[in-house]
């Protein structure tokens, strides 16, 4: 039996552009997924509504080739046939795929650059929370990079060399950083100074099926 939402969870997603494509071939489709909408439908009935679902109401071929969280904006990718799907998945599979993010996390970071390896696994009395687990956790790799200085928060550039879930947002919240406006890992004013997950898959580079180069970007939103 699927375990029902919570009383105390409301799931409104947007609807205003209902799918917004930046591009279309006869192999992939390129989208802006916006905040708030999840990737792929929740277990539970009430959270049906998703990217996937809308983009195969008018692309019944296309499938999910990779995922971001809901509250993560930005960049995804479906591919519209088995070969191409298989032949882009294989790319994030193997690292090859490169991907940059944005993000506003708390407080002044120390220094301009750094690197970050700390294994990844699932919170399981937490879920969907993520956590470090140094024996049993799986690697996650994130390089970052100081793009402005605000009086309370430090906008940065996030470069994941791995894929886990929640990564990004664990790996700052390790850092001492978390996320403006993440609902899982930030607390007090952290929490509650942005009204959405300050993170956004800005760019996204990898080998068409076709053999050509590609590499989009969507313009952070905040």
């Amino acid at each position: 039996m699927n375990n029902p939402v919570p009383d105390s969870f409301v799931y409104n997603p947007p609807m205003d552009p209902y799918i917004r494509i930046i591009h279309q071939d006869d192999d992939l489709l390129v989208l802006d997924k916006p905040s708030g909408l999840l990737h792929v439908a929740g277990k539970d009935p009430a959270l049906w509504d998703c990217l996937d679902y809308r983009v195969r109401q008018t692309f019944p071929t296309a499938s999910v080739i990779h995922r971001l969280d809901k509250d993560t904006s930005g960049i995804v990718v479906f591919g519209l046939n088995k070969k191409a799907h298989a032949f882009v998945a294989m790319q994030f599979e193997k690292r090859t795929s490169k991907k940059s993010y944005v993000a506003r996390v708390w407080g002044q970071m120390e220094g301009d650059s750094g690197h970050v390896d700390m294994p990844i696994a699932t919170d399981w009395e937490r879920r969907p929370r993520q956590r470090v687990d140094w024996e049993n956790g799986r690697v996650a790799q994130t390089d970052w990079e100081v793009m402005a200085r605000e009086e309370n928060a430090t906008r940065v550039r996030l470069r994941p060399r791995t894929g886990r879930t929640h990564q990004l947002r664990v790996h700052m919240m390790m850092l001492g950083h978390v996320i403006l406006g993440d609902e899982f890992y930030a607390e007090g004013p952290a929490r509650i100074a942005a009204d959405r997950l300050q993170l956004h898959a800005e760019e996204l580079s990898f080998k068409h099926p076709q053999g050509h180069d590609c590499h989009f970007v969507i313009p952070c939103p905040f």
